[in-house]
């Protein structure tokens, strides 16, 4: 018995011992094995998984080590060693079909391997380690590129990579669809608390010059979600500046972005380029305020929120977000000024001089003797966003004394058509009221409609502090206005624009000062012409203009004053700029009988010419609405100059025998 016990205790030690040497034998093989040998091995199998080229140029070694884990993270696997293999001089070439090269290179690719994991079919690399790597990352014009790749089928094996650290190294992106030649010099810092490398980058984006610098983390946290990446950049993409500093949350997935952020550039639109958002032409501007983003396939979600900032010398802020969703994606929020400068918002339109639309970076197209904006609006980008934001501004100023404020307007933009509803104001104690729709599906030319309407305004308020105005009897204006217009610029549309434009005053004062504060220079002449400098009271003035194929043909315009009735007929074109009117005035007393003589307003918009009695006058207005002292229609749209009330019975009486009799064109009528 005790001669079969002993038999059976050796066998179990034979088989323990031989269970024991196969480890230790593996590992001593492993330890001594020339892994050189197998660089070609490895390089085959890497090749075939990422069907690209992969070299393994430099040495190839493999060491057992414990891993650097802190004490309180560790088990008690972790104090044994595990394999590290470390390979230099790596490189791993451009698939098939694109110009031969790296797509990456690294001086060293160095990791740790569980073994324990690999009983579970499961690699699992706590740290993946790069020094000095060389990326060269590529896409051509039909969008093949080099840094996607392939799909591999189901596999029982899975990988989990926790971390990846990086050193000194470059990064390169030629990329032919968005039109980026740009390089990023990496490299490491040191006794940095927070950021582990430093980068600079240079290049150009569509002919437009990008330099930058920042910094990150130096370790990538892939599976540790909640650690986040720090991220610090300073940046600058042709006439935009981007400042950032925030986190990167869960890397691997681009889960979440939280960064305070700084934008400035010459114009609001240049952010297309960058961001596809579609925003409209402004003067230059400056913004502030946190970025957050949570990033999913297909639908990730932006918020810019409480931003401030000015465009201009506009003040705004607000908070806007964007959701991507298909067919496009849809921008929404809300923006508000507390001022608001009036000339801010001749970029939105191109109103405002070569000089300024350079600055912002649009060609200079505004030629010298036009008035009307020709600068064109870029109907394709609308197409290529959906949009709901309200804009609401306290108080609107273009000189110090014109009272208009609370400006409140909604942007609703879906399929290329945008809609302004509402477009509302209140001017000197009264409101202007309108809707207009801009449809640019067709990515030509837009199709426009303006609804617009003027109630109650106090021409008293226009220019209270006015001395010879304070004891004057001051009435008030209303006015309407309704067109429609096709073209691809303001000047295009008001060419082939058609509706009406009507205008009533009733007991008002004019003075040339109050001409002169509002900008109306034409009128500022003809009054000068008629009445000479002095405040003139108007029983009442109404106009009633009909657009046909941007031709303004007056119906009636008459003015009616404690001095003389003005008739006033004739045409203003739209599309040539050219004026055609003819002012009759009737003397009411001997005094002013030199007022018998016709006057006529002739020339372009914004170089009219004054006859009076066939003495030619050559003037320069110059003022951005140069028709506004004779209702001409671009003076219609807007609200200063508007006019309204039936006034006294003298002032019906004359506006019924308008009515009933429409004015004839005025001999030589101005051929289109």
């Amino acid at each position: 018995m005790a001669h079969t016990i002993s038999r059976r205790a050796k066998i179990s030690l034979a088989v323990l011992g031989f269970l024991l040497a196969i480890p230790a034998l593996a590992l001593i093989v492993l330890l001594n094995y020339d892994w050189n040998r197998a660089r070609p091995w490895l390089g085959s199998r890497a090749s075939e998984a990422l069907q690209r080229p992969v070299e393994l140029r430099g040495n190839l070694s493999l060491t057992w080590q414990k891993q650097a884990l802190p004490p309180q993270a560790r088990s008690w696997r972790d104090h044994i060693p595990w394999p590290h293999l470390v390979a230099r001089d790596v490189h791993v070439g451009n698939p098939a079909g694109l110009p031969a090269g790296d797509t990456a290179a690294a001086q060293t690719l160095a990791f740790s391997l569980s073994p324990f994991a690999l009983l579970g079919r499961k690699i699992a690399i706590p740290e993946l380690r790069f020094d000095q790597p060389q990326l060269a990352l590529l896409r051509q014009a039909d969008g093949k590129n080099n840094w996607t790749l392939p799909k591999r089928p189901p596999s029982a094996w899975r990988m989990e990579l926790d971390r990846v650290v990086f050193t000194r190294g470059t990064i390169k992106l030629d990329d032919a669809q968005q039109n980026i030649a740009a390089t990023a010099h990496v490299d490491t810092l040191d006794n940095d608390p927070r950021y582990g490398v430093q980068w600079t980058l240079a290049g150009k984006w569509n002919k437009q010059d990008i330099s930058g610098k920042g910094k990150t983390g130096a370790m990538l946290a892939l599976r540790d979600t909640s650690l986040p990446f720090p991220i610090q950049a300073d940046a600058k993409v042709g006439l935009v500046s981007v400042a950032a500093q925030g986190t990167l949350t869960n890397p691997a997935q681009l889960a979440a972005i939280d960064l305070q952020l700084k934008v400035a550039g010459a114009s609001a639109a240049r952010l297309y380029a960058l961001t596809g958002l579609l925003l409209p032409e402004t003067p230059p501007f400056t913004t502030a305020g946190r970025l957050s983003g949570h990033l999913a396939e297909g639908a990730s979600q932006w918020t810019y929120e409480k931003f401030t900032g000015r465009v201009g010398d506009s003040d705004i802020a607000g908070t806007l977000s964007f959701q991507q969703r298909q067919p496009r994606g849809l921008l929404t929020g809300a923006v508000h000024s507390r001022l608001l400068q009036f000339t801010d918002l001749g970029p939105l339109i191109g109103a405002d001089s070569n000089a300024r639309k350079e600055e912002r970076g649009v060609a200079a197209v505004q030629p010298a003797g036009k008035l009307l904006p020709v600068e064109t609006f870029k109907t394709e980008r609308w197409t290529a966003i959906d949009a709901d934001v309200s804009f609401h501004a306290e108080r609107i100023v273009r000189t110090k004394e014109l009272p208009l404020s609370k400006l409140q307007t909604e942007f609703h933009l879906k399929d290329g058509v945008l809609r302004l509803t509402p477009l509302n104001f209140e001017f000197a104690g009264g409101q202007v009221a309108s809707k207009a729709t801009l449809d640019g599906s067709s990515g030509e030319a837009v199709a426009a409609t303006l609804d617009a309407n003027a109630r109650h305004i106090k021409l008293k308020q226009l220019l209270p502090k006015l001395p010879e105005l304070k004891q004057a009897t001051i009435g008030e204006i209303n006015a309407d206005a309704k067109l429609t217009a096709k073209g691809n610029s303001v000047a295009a549309m008001l060419a082939h624009s058609n509706g009406e434009l009507k205008t009533l005053v009733n007991d008002g004062t004019v003075s040339k000062l109050l001409l002169e504060q509002m900008g109306l220079n034409i009128g500022n002449i003809v009054l000068t012409k008629l009445f000479g400098d002095k405040p003139v009271h108007l029983n009442c003035l109404a106009g009633d203009f009909g657009v046909r194929d941007g031709l303004a043909q007056t119906r009636y315009f008459i003015a009616d004053t404690e001095d003389a009735t003005v008739r006033i007929n004739g045409t203003v074109n739209l599309a040539s700029e050219k004026i055609d009117l003819t002012l009759k005035p009737e003397s009411k007393g001997l005094r002013i009988i030199s007022l018998r003589a016709p006057i006529y307003v002739r020339g372009s918009l914004k170089q009219p010419d004054v006859d009076i009695d066939k003495g030619v006058i050559a003037l320069r207005a110059g003022g951005a609405l140069a028709l506004g002292a004779i209702a001409a229609p671009v003076a219609a749209l807007a609200p200063l100059i508007s006019a309204g009330g039936e006034g006294d019975n003298q002032c019906a009486a004359l506006l019924a025998a308008a009515r009933a009799k429409p004015q004839a064109p005025p001999p030589g009528k101005m051929q289109r």
